[in-house]
């Protein structure tokens, strides 16, 4: 596997990568909306969804399932959201298709969708990232539903 990926123009470790396939990539996320907030891409950077051919398309969201199978698993969620926010005005700050996978349980929000809006502005604050240790403590233990 290789040392680094790219999200993106930002490099992401190996280390924090959990599940990959020849075509996709699941990894941890740096500022999480929820616990257990990861995210799935495709290894080739494409901004936009339209531009995907149908086979990453396909790779994508049998790993977006997949992945969110371990998540609601791992995290003991009752419920799952996923969002792909497709361009600058729908909230995308990355410019590189992702999955949002979040696993919910009741209550997490008092309005459920009130999740959405904590997703749109949940990036921007750089102080709240989480440091690369933690990140890497939790790939591992994603990693082990995969082998």
């Amino acid at each position: 596997m290789a040392s680094r990926f790219s999200f993106g123009p930002y490099p992401v470790s190996s280390k924090i990568v959990f599940h990959r396939s020849d075509l996709s990539m699941s990894f941890v996320n740096r500022k999480q909306v929820l616990p257990g907030h990861v995210l799935v891409t495709p290894l080739r950077i494409v901004a936009r969804f339209k531009d995907l051919t149908t086979t990453e398309i396909t790779d994508l969201f049998i790993m977006a399932q997949r992945v969110s199978d371990v998540i609601m698993l791992h995290h003991k969620a009752d419920s799952m959201t996923m969002a792909l926010q497709d361009g600058p005005e729908s909230g995308q700050t990355v410019p590189h298709v992702h999955l949002h996978i979040l696993p919910r349980k009741s209550g997490d929000y008092e309005k459920n969708d009130d999740v959405y809006d904590r997703l749109e502005k949940h990036d921007r604050d750089v102080k709240e990232w989480r440091d690369e240790e933690d990140m890497i403590k939790e790939a591992d233990q994603l990693k082990h539903y995969f082998k």
